[in-house]
């Protein structure tokens, strides 16, 4: 959001402008080539092979024009260059020497938070936000974060995507304080209004990434929170606090083109944690399945479709922990309808074209800004799309009633490697419309 905000500023004050196609390269006219050699240039702090591992060929595969531009997005996918382009020198048989030229983003921010805590532009936060990004050449992230307004929290986190460099071992650690506005209705109802609860939680992950596409994870987390009384569901050890233990056991696929805005693969993870395991009364479980599909149909007309659920199940699940919808996974028709069970369901399906392709910007600004923050690539993107989504508790049962589903169109705003806007407009089955102002990408 802070990059986002940078980026406006700049453009609202003024600069030189430079704006290059971002497949204007020799790609363009290019039918297959034979990759002789590979050389990389740009990286300054990026080892070479942090990049070289994420591309899908070796030295003497043959290439079509499709596949260097899908490589090329999945290196800027790694989130640590404004710019990545892929070009073959010294063409002679289709055998080349193949070039990987990329600008590298600014790796350090102390910079403002300005965020929309659940989506909501009624909840809004603020603070400051430092990250050490990629500091020894390898993708590594450290991030300390302080929060105020709704919802004040802060977090601590580090993230190595190669702990164990020849085995592919990755490894995360978070460490976080929220007090959090109560989200259930449920637990409001038994209250008798609003009301906050303190979360402090911290955990440890360690995980393998198996070829280009796997990966498996397993996570020990620790849990604490605290109510201003105890209700019976609103705390689940029978005081108003409730500390754990829990273990999270993880698997992914993703074989995205472009993970901030994919336009061909498919990602698919599935994930339980396992909470309490009987002490302090506390023993339940949450299972998260995703499934997205991406897929180029007609030019450069993009289709995908989503599927999603999550279910909390076993002795009693406490109501912060239920499945929600309304908050950070919404259906657009109903965008700002809450609801919540042991379980969510959601479909979507989604149709977008280009209004303006990707192009990189260069922006010559105030010389005291580092020239890393001044490039982008940028797109504009029309899109049509339909929601389904339901909530159910667990003694009842699911009928398609239950379903809200909304439909809509948009235009999304790509500003990357920073941020995503986008403006749609939905209606529910009735036909009643509304404005959707978010960041990011719907899925």
């Amino acid at each position: 959001m802070y990059k986002f905000s940078l980026f406006l500023l700049i453009i609202f004050t003024g600069g030189t402008l430079s704006i290059f196609p971002q497949n204007s390269d020799e790609t363009t006219d290019i039918k297959f080539i034979v990759v002789d050699s590979i050389f990389i240039v740009g990286n300054d702090v990026t080892e070479d092979e942090i990049i070289l591992r994420e591309l899908t060929f070796s030295l003497g595969d043959t290439l079509t024009k499709e596949e260097l531009l899908y490589n090329q997005d999945r290196i800027f996918s790694l989130g640590i260059f404004t710019k990545v382009q892929l070009f073959p020198s010294s063409l002679e048989n289709s055998h080349c020497k193949l070039i990987i030229y990329v600008e590298e983003s600014w790796y350090l921010y102390p910079l403002p938070v300005a965020e929309l805590r659940d989506r909501d532009w009624k909840k809004f936060s603020y603070g400051l936000d430092l990250v050490l990004q990629n500091f020894r050449g390898r993708n590594e992230v450290f991030r300390a974060r302080s929060v105020f307004g709704y919802d004040p929290a802060y977090l601590l986190s580090y993230y190595n995507p190669y702990l164990i460099w020849e085995e592919n071992i990755f490894f995360r650690a978070d460490l976080q304080y929220r007090n959090a506005s109560n989200r259930s209705s449920i637990a409001k109802m038994l209250y008798g209004g609003d009301f906050d609860q303190k979360f402090i939680s911290g955990s440890v992950t360690v995980g393998k990434r198996i070829g280009l596409y796997h990966r498996i994870s397993t996570g020990l987390g620790f849990n604490y929170t605290e109510t201003p009384f105890y209700i019976s569901g609103i705390s689940v050890s029978g005081d108003r606090t409730d500390r754990f233990f829990s273990l999270l056991l993880g698997y992914a696929f993703d074989s995205r083109d472009l993970i901030q805005f994919p336009k061909n693969g498919i990602y698919g993870s599935a994930a339980i944690q396992l909470k309490g395991f009987g002490a302090h009364n506390i023993n339940y479980q949450v299972f998260n399945l995703d499934f997205r599909e991406y897929r180029p149909l007609l030019g450069d007309l993009v289709g995908k479709w989503r599927f999603t659920s999550r279910h909390a199940f076993g002795r009693q699940v406490p109501y912060n922990d239920f499945s929600f919808l309304g908050f950070g996974e919404r259906i657009r028709g109903y965008f700002y309808k809450e609801s919540e069970g042991h379980d969510y369901y959601i479909g979507s399906l989604e149709f977008f074209y280009p209004v303006i392709k990707d192009v990189n910007i260069s922006l010559d600004f105030i010389p005291i800004v580092p020239k890393e923050l001044l490039s982008y690539r940028v797109a504009l993107y029309s899109q049509i799309f339909g929601d389904t989504g339901a909530t159910k508790l667990k003694d009842l049962k699911l009928s398609l009633n239950d379903f809200n589903t909304g439909f809509g169109t948009g235009l999304t705003l790509l500003i990357l490697p920073y941020n995503i806007l986008r403006i749609e407009f939905a209606s529910d089955e009735n036909l009643n419309t509304e404005w959707i102002i978010d960041l990011g990408v719907s899925f």
